[in-house]
């Protein structure tokens, strides 16, 4: 059977499942959507996301979903059937659209290009902040200019750390980055310990750092020169050769103290790129950053204390408390003087100055690990979040924020990427439509621009044109009249898989520093709607969850007022707690789609087995829908991932509608989603 059939075999087989009702009430989403269309978008705009939706990726976030599909949602609720379709601009005209767990925007940004007003809202204050800089009104021009400056001025202070020399002519030039290795001890003494002594990779030679004497040359000769007084090895070497002992990390001393440089790379004008050992003027820019980071004044040092979370928890593991810790002098230089700068700005230009150098911290710490020794890498630098996790490296790449070029990371690179890129796309976005032959055409889409008009209360909400009111906060009260809500589209926590708060302590800390006025920057993790860990019992997911889900269904329109959101997991307690929580707030199933959520080679899914679709659920109060839509499951398969993201909304329909309570709820879960709780 092909691939088609067999997909094709399944559907008819759920429909048996489905019968979905017409009523007076109805809305286009409960009876269509365009699955095989939103699937083949979902499909490319998965490979690199930040490239397809340039202006919601300012700042980073974890796992956002395709903005593609959003827009593909939003389509199905315009009352005018010909403006449904993808390609046609706006149809949310007088619309208002909330998205209760914001995260990184991406409902806020289709709805108002289709020209709804729109709330936001999250109990993190980096999704506000984000929102409030990517969706305001800014001359590309003015953010240029204050760009420039602030780079200018940043650059006469701290630049001159990040020099080097280039080995042929010896001109003083801007490093692009250092690689450092881990230093670790046995009863020998202290050795350094590297990925490999591949540096990098060209067409027809390969550059290494050999152990003897830490030269770097390419490997057809070995370079003269002394022996170093710690031997260099690799992460394959776990133990010495001489005293048997494994290599322990000195956890004694402090995260940055832990690591000593072996190599230097810049870009010289006249004689390209290199590598070469760090020199004495290298050493001594390092020495002199060294010297200064006890003088660095950023306030409370308890206010960068990690707290023992989910995935901090890897940091403390390692003996670092302090999110100071995990960045070289040099970098806590940087980020020291672009926070005395940004006192000067203010408007929308301090906010996009702020957080393009808060998301460069993800480019600019310790916990970078260097990817560059292949020829056909991207960029050198692997960035802290490249998985959802803290990855701590042995060979770490302190990257140049300041480099005057465009480089993995840096400052310029990141400042064309993220903001004249997103800025462009904005005041004329377009979508990318596939041909009949598989071929990929960019279509424009005139009368839509990516934006609006900030607003402060619901009143001025009612009479704005594309209109945005975030809110910053608990989203189980909301300062929403009741029944004024035509639709709440929102992307929750799928469970346990993203430790949103946890990881974008990261970030907060220097936020709060940056933008210090902007927000509230302490909030109570504890309210937030993640699941810190998988359990039988409620975890804390469902108690949030389901306080959100009575807040929409409180100011959701009656009648033709929808809630809309993606899930998946393969965890059976996931499915269990975000039914009890849908069943607890009076909201039924009206019908479920699936779609692609995830490109087959991402990192974060690759080989891990991990769900590569979303499951659509599409949900009203139960007082505006007839019963008896959905039929039972006695097993959900879960050898293929669209197949079980299918079976999972048809499951869900069912035990929303049955008088199952809660213990029996969870028992049918893990009845029906057999080893994987």
């Amino acid at each position: 059977m092909t691939k088609k059939a067999l997909k094709e075999a399944r559907q008819l087989a759920l429909d048996e499942l489905l019968r979905i009702p017409t009523t007076d009430h109805a809305v286009g989403i409960d009876t269509f959507f365009p699955e095989e269309l939103a699937d083949q978008l979902a499909q490319q705009e998965t490979f690199n996301k930040h490239l397809y939706r340039p202006n919601t990726y300012l700042h980073k976030w974890w796992a956002r979903r395709c903005g593609s599909t959003f827009r593909t949602i939003l389509k199905q609720f315009v009352p005018d059937r010909e403006r449904r379709d993808y390609y046609a601009s706006g149809g949310l005209e007088g619309k208002i659209v909330l998205d209760p767990m914001m995260g990184g925007g991406t409902t806020l940004h289709e709805a108002i290009r289709l020209g709804a007003n729109v709330i936001g809202a999250d109990i993190d204050p980096i999704p506000i902040v984000q929102a409030r800089a990517s969706l305001t009104q800014a001359s590309l021009k003015d953010l240029q200019a204050a760009f420039h400056q602030f780079f200018d001025d940043l650059y006469l202070r701290v630049g001159s750390y990040f020099k080097t020399e280039c080995p042929e002519c010896e001109q003083t030039i801007d490093s692009q980055y250092a690689l450092y290795g881990l230093r670790k001890r046995c009863g020998c003494g202290e050795v350094v310990q590297l990925d490999q002594y591949e540096l990098r990779q060209e067409e027809e030679r390969t550059l290494r750092i050999w152990p003897e004497n830490w030269e770097i040359s390419d490997t057809t000769r070995v370079p003269k020169g002394q022996p170093k007084g710690m031997r260099l090895i690799t992460k394959a070497e776990t133990a010495c050769p001489t005293c048997k002992q494994k290599y322990q990390e000195l956890l004694d001393l402090p995260f940055y103290a832990r690591y000593t440089p072996v190599a230097i790379v810049g870009d010289c004008p006249e004689h390209g790129v290199f590598f070469r050992s760090p020199g004495m003027a290298d050493l001594e820019r390092i020495c002199e950053a060294d010297q200064q980071r006890d003088t660095l004044d950023f306030g409370m040092v308890k206010d960068f204390a990690v707290k023992n979370g989910p995935k901090s928890g890897d940091l403390i593991s390692r003996n670092i408390h302090s999110y100071l810790d995990v960045f070289s002098s040099r970098q806590l230089l940087y980020l020291c003087h672009s926070i005395k700068l940004l006192r000067s700005y203010h408007g929308v230009a301090k906010l996009n100055l702020a957080l393009l150098v808060s998301t460069s911290l993800e480019f600019n710490s310790l916990l970078c690990g260097y990817k560059g020794w292949f020829k056909r890498r991207p960029g050198a630098i692997r960035h802290v979040f490249a998985l959802h996790a803290y990855v701590f490296q042995y060979t770490v790449a302190e990257n140049n924020p300041l480099n005057r070029g465009k480089s993995s990371g840096n400052l310029q690179l990141l400042f064309h990427d993220r903001v004249v890129r997103g800025r462009k796309w904005a005041v004329a976005p377009v979508e990318r439509k596939i041909d009949r032959k598989g071929e990929t055409q960019i279509v424009k889409i005139p009368g839509e621009w990516d934006g609006g008009m900030e607003v402060f209360d619901q009143a001025a909400l009612a009479t704005a044109r594309q209109g945005f009111w975030l809110m910053h906060g608990d989203s189980r009260r909301l300062p929403i009249a009741d029944h004024t809500v035509d639709f709440v589209v929102t992307d929750p926590p799928y469970y346990d898989n993203v430790q949103y708060s946890d990881l974008a302590a990261f970030f907060r800390v220097w936020l709060a520093r940056l933008l210090p006025s902007e927000v509230n920057w302490a909030y109570d993790e504890t309210h937030s709607a993640v699941a810190t860990r998988a359990t039988d019992d409620d975890s804390g997911f469902m108690t949030v969850i389901s306080g959100i889900f009575r807040e929409s269904g409180r100011v959701l329109k009656r009648h033709t007022g929808r809630l809309v959101f993606t899930f998946h997991h393969w965890d059976p307690n996931a499915w269990a707690e975000l039914n009890i929580a849908l069943k607890h707030t009076g909201f039924k199933l009206i019908n479920s789609y699936v779609v692609s959520s995830e490109h087959p080679v991402s990192v974060h899914i690759n080989n891990l087995n991990s769900i590569k679709h979303d499951t659509i659920l599409v949900l009203a109060l139960d007082g505006d829908l007839p019963s008896g839509q959905w039929s039972s499951l006695t097993k959900i398969d879960t050898s293929e991932s669209e197949n079980f993201c299918r079976q999972c909304g048809a499951a869900l329909g069912w035990l929303l509608e049955s008088e199952y309570p809660s213990a029996e709820i969870r028992l049918a879960w893990r009845n029906l989603i057999q080893g994987r709780g």
